[in-house]
């Protein structure tokens, strides 16, 4: 097995170079360990559900035999997005639960988020470490009880939640899904919806586009659909549907941060004072929303891990990191519901009268690059120099280094996977953020 595979919060690999089935059983197997221990049960339950690549189903078969051998029930939810197991393992009141996915990866990829009781995230600091140890070792004791296989489907439930909408089924959307697995969720959720439902098929090889909302080659197809039938806002799922990005009726892209500030604004009307949680890489309105609405704005780590922990242990009620990922507080729980952002986007849109654009216009007063991506060897050395080089501003270190300046501010970020480093610029100015970019370029090279 490559160890390779085991990153900060999940395993990832392209199958079956990197990732195997034989694999999926010491995986499966070292996570039934995991849990035994952790919940204290001789013959906890697991759920275990799948995204619709075509090697998840020969990854799922072993991965539950590793599971069963172990002496662990599993619950089998077949086709499943990973809000859906998350959501589940709460529901069900289960021990943990694995989603057998590669996320927003092309479909030669495939990989496993694993979390624990009321689907709290497991990272490398958490026990993804112990998992991957456990997993290598290959020292397993089959138990002399075989755990068993029993199906659920939480489906009804799940889209129970917010399906019920009449007063919203009138507004014209546009769902695109990348023929992946929240095609099966989208299609229920939004049944008897004015909804133009694009790439809802499911197919493995993800042909008309990667499960990626966040390359703008993905999103272009979903930018001339809602272009061309007149509708009010566009949504995008990525391969597992934990991510969500949004389209205005223009046609153009609203970053993940303007919705953060957005829906904060409007969560924070009924809860003065609570906590939220931003990424680093935010642009400044959302903390400055946060913070007029009443509310306590929180930088975080990037990683659904880590601002899930950061949200048990400081109580927040909603967090957003700029890939697309929205948490919500769940009752005594955190996990990821878009469902909970595009209703609210949704219902606001009905309630004021106003387009998406019309809503968002207020929080667009920054100039923000996004990521840049440059390929370096030696990261550390750069980071030091950026850092020297601007070290009268105000640095952090909470994920990467970002400094900041009363009229601009940086992020440079080492990737944990790649020799790559991601820089963001965001400037009161356009000007004034491409002049530090080409600053910051010239450092880089």
């Amino acid at each position: 097995m490559d160890p390779k595979i085991f990153k900060a919060y999940d395993i990832r690999g392209i199958y079956p170079d990197q990732l195997k089935e034989e694999d999926a059983y010491n995986i499966g197997a070292s996570f039934a360990v995991f849990i035994k221990k952790i919940s204290n049960k001789d013959n906890p339950k697991i759920i275990v559900g799948r995204d619709n690549r075509a090697s998840s189903e020969g990854i799922y078969k072993e991965l539950v035999r590793g599971i069963n051998d172990m002496g662990v029930d599993v619950v089998n939810t077949r086709l499943s997005t990973t809000p859906l197991m998350y959501f589940s393992v709460y529901y069900y009141g289960l021990d943990g639960g694995i989603i057998i996915t590669a996320s927003h990866n092309p479909s030669q990829y495939n990989g496993f988020k694993f979390v624990r009781e009321k689907a709290v995230a497991i990272s490398e600091d958490t026990g993804l470490r112990e998992i991957r140890d456990t997993a290598l070792a290959n020292n397993f004791v089959v138990s002399q009880k075989r755990g068993s296989i029993e199906e659920r489907d939480p489906k009804i439930a799940y889209v129970s939640l917010y399906k019920n909408r009449d007063d919203l089924k009138d507004i014209k959307i546009v769902v695109d899904t990348a023929n992946s697995v929240s095609g099966v969720i989208a299609s229920q959720m939004f049944e008897g919806f004015n909804i133009n439902h694009i790439f809802k098929e499911l197919n493995s090889s993800f042909p008309n586009h990667e499960p990626d909302p966040l390359k703008k080659e993905n999103i272009k197809f979903l930018q001339e659909e809602v272009i061309k039938n007149n509708a009010q806002m566009g949504i995008s799922f990525d391969g597992d549907g934990d991510r969500v990005a949004f389209v205005d009726e223009k046609g153009e892209v609203v970053t993940s941060d303007i919705i953060s500030a957005l829906i904060s604004s409007i969560i924070l009307k009924d809860n003065e004072g609570a906590k939220i949680f931003y990424d680093v890489r935010s642009s400044n309105i959302t903390r400055e929303t946060i913070e007029k609405m009443g509310g306590m704005a929180m930088p975080v780590r990037i990683g659904h891990s880590f601002i899930k922990q950061r949200m048990i242990e400081e109580d927040a009620i909603f967090a957003a990191e700029y890939s697309g990922h929205y948490f919500k507080k769940q009752e005594d729980t955190y996990f990821e519901d878009p469902f909970f952002v595009v209703f609210k986007i949704m219902e606001e849109m009905k309630i004021s009268g106003l387009s998406l654009s019309q809503l968002v216009e207020q929080f667009k007063i920054y100039f923000h690059s996004g990521e840049i991506n440059f390929e370096v060897k030696d990261k550390e050395m750069i980071l030091e120099a950026i850092k020297n080089k601007y070290s009268e501003g105000q640095i952090s270190l909470i994920d990467g280094v970002r400094i900041d300046f009363d009229d601009y501010w940086l992020l440079v970020r080492a990737s944990n996977t790649e020799p790559l480093l991601r820089l963001v610029v965001e400037a009161k100015t356009k000007e004034l953020m491409e002049e530090k970019i080409r600053e910051i370029q010239e450092i880089i090279k």
